[in-house]
């Protein structure tokens, strides 16, 4: 174990892994610390319910394919603390070096003096003092949770607002209807401050959005409206008011991420970065985001799996994501046709029949598995039990390895399967550790 991991083991046994929604402990640790969120490059600010990952992963591509020095802060990681911070550098950001955030993390403890906070809320403090400390010309900063009481809302004035996807999830923090989870997103939106709204499938929440950035007197460009990207003779064109950009699909998978590329570019011109045609072609080319619809090709689990099946790997976890993921499959099975079978593990704060309802009529069998990595992680029979009502073939398995030996020993079908090992992006980092493939 790493001294940055060491550090975070111990502020885990000192303070709450939730959240408890509130700016009042960052803004005071902050202020200790020199109000370094003060001292930011411009920032791009990220909240959406599916999506903030891949947004951050298109805007970070687009900036970078410009020759800018680009920060970029995501949460949760999938294997280790360190993706969280990705400290920007010419040529091409890095995960923060371990002895620099163990330091920190140190820094950031002392002025704390031990007082009641949670463990994001340090480290969002953290991901502030290590941006501040370096010099780029941006900053991509996602969400953890809501958006209003989120500890990242503590910046100001950002260069833009961009507002992902908006549906259930997280109820129990942020209420039970969308408009309620919209205005608590909306909260991100400030006076004067560009604001996107990215593609959302509920008109209540996309008028919750608009209303809060008119009221704001917030400049304001809308997916379906403003800009939009259409998928053409295998080429992805964008659209807004400064006319089209002829591009090539993104090398994220799945018709979702058209929108998401979209809602990007709209972001960072909003922010007032220049995106040429070239600059979003080399964006779409080389764009990379781990555990979402990333296919595996080879390492560990791949060598356990039948002969020439198709691997994929997703983090996508709610009933909204089940719906992108299912659609990708689709495609994919338009494509080239193969049998679906997923190995699923999921916790216990989600939908997870919403989620199994997605795949009804397209997955052939479906293997539920622990979900060693998180203490909410919801019984492998349990799980079956769900997607069983969900109208789904399942049976529990005890670990992704089992399940894929299983699959290769009991596989008769002539055709080889396309897999789908998802239901939590804790179920993902677990998979790509296993793999021998973390995040770069």
């Amino acid at each position: 174990m790493s001294a940055a991991e060491r550090a975070i083991d111990r502020l885990m046994a000192l303070h709450p892994k939730g959240f408890d929604l509130s700016l009042e402990r960052i803004g005071r640790l902050l202020h200790r610390l020199g109000d370094p969120q003060e001292k930011l490059p411009p920032v791009i600010h990220i909240a959406g319910t599916n999506g903030k990952g891949s947004a951050a992963a298109f805007s970070r591509a687009l900036l970078e394919a410009s020759g800018k020095v680009v920060h970029v802060h995501t949460s949760p990681h999938l294997v280790r603390w360190h993706e969280r911070f990705r400290i920007g550098k010419a040529g091409g950001g890095r995960f923060v070096e371990d002895e620099v955030l163990a330091d920190a993390l140190e820094r950031v403890a002392e002025a704390n003096r031990g007082e009641q906070i949670t463990v994001f809320e340090l480290l969002t403090a953290v991901m502030f003092l290590l941006f501040s400390e370096h010099p780029a010309d941006a900053a991509v900063v996602e969400v953890g949770l809501g958006g209003r009481f989120d500890a990242t809302n503590v910046v100001r004035q950002p260069a833009v607002s961009l507002i992902m996807p908006i549906s259930l999830d997280h109820e129990a923090y942020l209420g039970d209807r969308v408009e309620l989870i919209a205005a608590e997103k909306a909260g991100i939106i400030k006076p004067g401050s560009p604001v996107v709204i990215g593609q959302q499938e509920w008109d209540a929440a996309r008028e919750v959005l608009i209303e809060t950035a008119e009221r704001l007197d917030a400049p304001l460009a809308i997916y379906g409206q403003d800009f939009i990207a259409v998928e053409e003779n295998g080429r992805m064109v964008y659209q807004d008011e400064n006319g089209l950009m002829d591009l090539p699909l993104p090398r994220l998978v799945g018709r979702h991420q058209l929108a998401n590329a979209a809602a990007a570019i709209a972001a960072v011109k909003a922010a007032g970065f220049p995106v040429s045609d070239r600059i979003a072609e080399e964006a779409m080319l080389t764009v990379s985001w781990p555990g979402r619809m990333q296919r595996l090709t080879e390492g560990r689990l791949v060598e356990l799996a039948p002969d020439n099946a198709e691997i994929w790997v997703d983090g996508g976890h709610n009933p909204g994501a089940g719906a992108v993921i299912a659609e990708s499959m689709a495609e994919a099975e338009e494509k080239r046709p193969k049998p679906l079978v997923l190995i699923t593990g999921m916790i216990n704060t989600k939908d997870q029949k919403g989620y199994f309802s997605a795949f009804q009529g397209m997955a052939r069998h479906v293997y539920t598995v622990p979900v060693n990595s998180s203490e909410a992680g919801v019984p492998n029979s349990e799980l079956a039990a769900r997607a069983i009502a969900a109208g789904l073939s399942a049976e529990p398995v005890n670990s992704v390895p089992n399940a894929l030996k299983l699959l290769r020993d009991t596989w008769d079908d002539p055709t080889p399967p396309r897999i789908l090992i998802s239901g939590s992006l804790y179920l993902a980092g677990e998979v790509l550790a296993e793999n021998g493939t973390p995040p770069q």
